[in-house]
């Protein structure tokens, strides 16, 4: 994969904002990349899109450069093991890293794309969010399930919101339909991450969210035009012994 010129700006603006009744820490870096050109270009130019087998995003996804994805976490590594208290026998690891571009229309969904979803439920798994494009594009919504009250899917409470889910489904039948766009019956909307260009968002991928979308305007499958996003999940795995 060719390598690209990326750069962690001096001039980047932290923030570690606690949200919902968790406490949740999600960190936002406003100015991440001193500059976004080359790694917009190899997006538009050289990623190769596809669907993504391991997700149900509703979309295409391409490959990142890998020298992207390195400075990143070699810039953030740190930030992770004091913000979410990681242990520090634990090594990080870069699971997935991808452009990634809305570009399902919202008639063609699957129902388990019409509502808020958690990354996995790992306790450590960290979700890090690079918005790209100029453009009046959607926001991340943090959401809370009603019936149960959960925001955070961890491994101890996954059958218990799956099995909300289900009773909830027994009753009302499969009622999400199109683009999550806020609040509803199920689904309570606590916090937004507004889409700005060159903000990097990180959260833990336990948290139930989505992409506010309006289909108008994020729906593009186009690198140059549509909602242009570069996302890298990692995790933490023990080190055998390794540092």
């Amino acid at each position: 994969m060719q390598e690209i010129s990326f750069a962690v700006s001096p001039n980047a603006s932290l923030q570690v904002q606690t949200v919902g009744q968790t406490g949740t820490p999600v960190i936002v870096i406003d100015d991440f990349g001193t500059e976004l050109t080359h790694l917009i270009e190899y997006a538009c130019e050289s990623a190769e899109y596809g669907p993504d087998a391991t997700s149900m995003y509703p979309g295409l996804r391409a490959g990142l450069p890998k020298s992207y994805t390195r400075a990143v976490m070699k810039q953030l590594y740190r930030l992770f093991f004091d913000v979410y208290s990681i242990p520090t026998d634990l090594g990080m690891k870069a699971v997935n890293a991808a452009y990634s571009l809305i570009a399902t229309p919202e008639n063609e969904l699957k129902p388990g794309q019409c509502r808020p979803h958690f990354d996995s439920n790992r306790p450590y798994y960290l979700a890090i969010l690079h918005y790209l494009n100029d453009g009046a594009f959607c926001d991340t919504g943090l959401f809370r399930h009603r019936q149960t009250g959960l925001e955070r899917i961890t491994e101890e409470c996954v059958d218990e919101y799956m099995k909300s889910r289900e009773t909830y489904a027994a009753v009302h039948g499969h009622t999400e339909t199109g683009y999550v766009k806020g609040s509803n019956d199920q689904y309570e909307l606590y916090h937004r991450i507004d889409y700005r260009p060159n903000r990097l968002v990180v959260y833990p991928g336990c948290l139930l969210h989505s992409g506010l979308v309006n289909p108008v305007i994020d729906v593009d499958s186009n690198p140059r035009t549509g909602r242009l996003t570069a996302n890298i999940f990692v995790d933490f795995f023990p080190l055998d012994g390794q540092h």
